[in-house]
């Protein structure tokens, strides 16, 4: 398998295809816990977490349970429960090890749980690299790089958006923008700004 190919599946996950920017995927933990880059990158770390490894279970429960089975409508189901039990795994290990951080994520931790980003990306692998290639091999290891680029895709948005938050909440604006308005009035330019990877990217790779 070439590595272009795979670079290409995994830069395009992180800059052209982002979930939270491009997709609008993962938003609740996008607005709440990048107020500061501490849990900001807390938060996106988590989340590779999940999605690797959630990627890397649900395949071949796809493969060889639902689908042998004729079960393809537990999919979503049994995907969360993958997805739950991942959570509840770094939940306990940020508890024991690093308890500021836990406490600092709060409730947006356990909500990882119901992220349609983290569920999106199982989707998408079974769909577009697992399913369609039929079966392992090659499939499975382009489905890897899409979840890597996904996950750090996640976390370089929720580390820049907290950089513009801490210089947004130091600037003076007008009364009416204070608050949410002006936070999701920079969500929206961050976005645009991820626009413009695209090109940069096809001309990269192409």
């Amino acid at each position: 398998m070439e590595w272009t190919k795979l670079f290409s599946i995994a830069l395009g996950a992180v800059l052209v295809n982002n979930f939270i920017v491009a997709q609008f995927l993962g938003i609740c933990p996008f607005m709440g816990v990048s107020k500061k880059v501490e849990t900001a990158s807390g938060m996106g770390m988590a989340v590779i977490f999940v999605m690797g490894l959630a990627s890397a279970i649900c395949w071949p429960i796809n493969e060889f349970i639902l689908v042998r089975f004729n079960l393809g409508f537990m999919q979503t189901v049994t995907y969360i429960l993958v997805i739950a039990s991942l959570v509840q795994f770094i939940e306990m290990f940020l508890q024991k090890a690093m308890p500021a951080l836990y406490e600092a994520l709060g409730v947006y931790l356990p909500l990882i749980t119901t992220n349609c980003a983290v569920l999106g990306v199982c989707i998408s692998n079974v769909d577009n690299y697992l399913t369609a290639t039929g079966g392992f091999g090659g499939g499975f290891v382009q489905a890897m790089f899409n979840s890597l680029g996904s996950g750090l895709g996640f976390l370089l948005a929720m580390v820049l958006f907290s950089g513009v938050r801490s210089r947004v909440d130091k600037c003076k604006c007008p009364e009416c923008f204070k608050g949410m308005p002006i936070t999701l009035i920079s969500a929206a330019i961050v976005s645009v700004s991820f626009m413009g990877f695209a090109g940069i990217v096809e001309n990269l790779l192409g």
